[in-house]
């Protein structure tokens, strides 16, 4: 059977059955946002309300959009290299707002104008704020470290298709007897959790949005973002090779084409057909 097999489908469409309300709500918040701001604008114009509301209303607005970007990013299962980017800009620009709003707060207990008390709520938002980023960050991240690893595999198989071979100190191929399912993975899990005290630190589990805007089929193949040459990866070669897993373990950049050293688990990644 293959890796996950009828199993992911399922998965995916539960998580996304799931996600239906959140993006509902989050359109809806966006939505309203967008109305206040042309309600406000109407005011200001009129001159019943100041400037200044219609500047709150907007920054209203930009908070609703930016909130569901760090939200969807949250509910996708993987992202490619741009939404990792666009995630932390949008994160990073919440994270500014919620520093302007802390640093106005402060400047009125400082005055006088408001009780220290005021703070807390600023200090809260701020906080969280900041947690996003960091959280914003790491996603994004791995977006990269995976975007690199799809790199080298589309190398690997340009390699593979001309019959050129491949240096061991950049790429170890190892056949075994071709076969890798979702229990072999989830015994190899296991063997290495119990050896380390950690699952495995998959990366890459069956097709990803990176490898099908590459057009690659990644499906029953796991990558793991472990070193080749560290203990830990070692370890994971040696399994495999025992056991007869099939992988490839990648030690370094692909020369002029790509970085980015992990284990593939499983055969080559083939190229996705269209009809």
């Amino acid at each position: 059977m293959p890796l996950l097999g009828h199993r992911l489908p399922n998965l995916l469409f539960s998580v996304f059955l799931l996600a239906l309300p959140l993006f509902a709500q989050e359109e809806a918040d966006v939505l309203r946002a967008r109305m206040e701001v042309q309600r406000v604008e109407a005011l200001v114009t009129s001159g019943v309300a100041p400037p200044i509301e219609l500047e709150k209303a907007r920054a209203a607005l930009v908070d609703a959009q930016d909130t569901v970007i760090l939200r969807q990013s949250v509910s996708s299962p993987d992202l490619t290299e741009k939404q990792g980017d666009e995630l932390i800009a949008a994160a990073s620009r919440l994270f500014d707002r919620r520093k302007l709003a802390f640093d106005d707060a402060e400047k009125q207990v400082k005055s006088g104008i408001a009780p220290q008390m005021s703070l807390d709520t600023s200090l809260r938002d701020l906080e969280f704020a900041r947690k996003q980023y960091d959280l914003a960050e790491a996603r994004a991240r791995l977006a990269r470290e995976l975007a690199r690893s799809a790199e080298v595999e589309a190398a690997l198989a340009a390699r593979l298709a001309e019959s050129r071979p491949l240096s061991p100190d950049v790429a170890e191929r190892f056949d075994g007897n071709g076969i890798f399912t979702a229990e072999i993975f989830q015994r190899t899990n296991a063997a290495f959790e119990a050896e380390f005290s950690k699952p495995l630190p998959v990366s890459a589990m069956g097709q990803t949005e990176t490898h099908r805007e590459m057009g690659f089929d990644h499906r029953g193949r796991v990558d793991v973002a472990l070193q080749p040459d560290q203990p830990e990866g070692q370890w994971l070669i040696g399994y495999l090779t025992l056991h007869r897993i099939p992988f490839f373990a990648f030690h370094e950049a692909l020369p002029g084409i790509a970085t980015g050293a992990h284990i593939h688990l499983g055969t080559a990644s083939t190229r996705l057909t269209t009809r």
